[in-house]
C-alpha cells in the first residue's frame, strides 16, 4: 500500500521496546522460596500506540515512535534507577533497616510488596504520563510487559 493510498482512517498501530535490568527483591510473606532475598534478570516490554508519521524526509517518517525515544524514556525514568537496585516494599521494615544500614546501596522503597504483578502496575503508572506528556498526546503507552523469569510475567495495559 502506498502513502497515497493511506486514509486518516488509518488504524492506529503498535510497537514495542523490549530492555532488560537486574534486580533484587523479596516477598515477605511468601510461604515459599520467594520469602528469601534473592534477584531476577527482569525484562520489560514497553507498548506505545499511536498513528504512523507521514514526514516526507524526517528522520521519523513511516514510524510511530522512534525505537530509541522508548528506550531514552524508560531508562531515564524507571530503568535505569530499578537496574542493580534492591526492590523493596516500605512495609517490609526488616529488610528496609538492613538496606539503610549500608553505605550508598541502591535501594527503591515501594509502597506495594514487589511482586512481579505489583512491580508492571508501578511501572505503568509512573512511564504512562511520562509518555503522553512527551508527545503531547500523539501516542499512548498501551501496555506493559514485566518479566520475571523467561517464564513467568504480568502485563498490565490501558483500559
Amino acid at each position: 500500500m502506498d502513502r497515497n493510498s493511506m486514509s486518516s482512517s488509518t488504524p492506529a498501530i503498535t510497537i514495542t521496546r523490549r530492555l532488560e535490568f537486574d534486580a533484587g527483591h523479596r516477598i515477605p510473606h511468601h510461604n515459599g522460596q520467594c520469602r528469601h532475598l534473592h534477584g531476577h534478570r527482569y525484562a520489560i516490554e514497553l507498548t506505545v500506540s499511536g498513528d504512523v508519521l507521514e514526514t516526507p524526509g524526517a528522520a521519523d517518517d513511516g514510524m510511530v515512535l522512534d525505537f530509541g525515544d522508548i528506550k531514552r524514556l524508560a531508562n531515564e525514568h524507571l530503568v535505569s534507577l530499578w537496574d542493580h537496585a534492591f526492590l523493596v516494599a516500605k512495609e517490609d521494615q526488616v529488610v528496609v533497616a538492613f538496606l539503610a544500614s549500608m553505605p550508598n546501596h541502591k535501594t527503591v522503597i515501594l509502597d506495594r510488596v514487589p511482586t512481579v504483578e505489583n512491580l508492571a502496575h508501578t511501572a505503568f503508572a509512573i512511564l504512562e504520563p511520562i509518555f503522553a506528556e512527551a508527545f503531547q498526546g500523539r501516542l499512548r503507552l498501551a501496555s506493559i510487559r514485566l518479566y520475571e523469569t523467561p517464564n513467568c510475567w504480568a502485563d498490565i495495559s490501558q483500559t
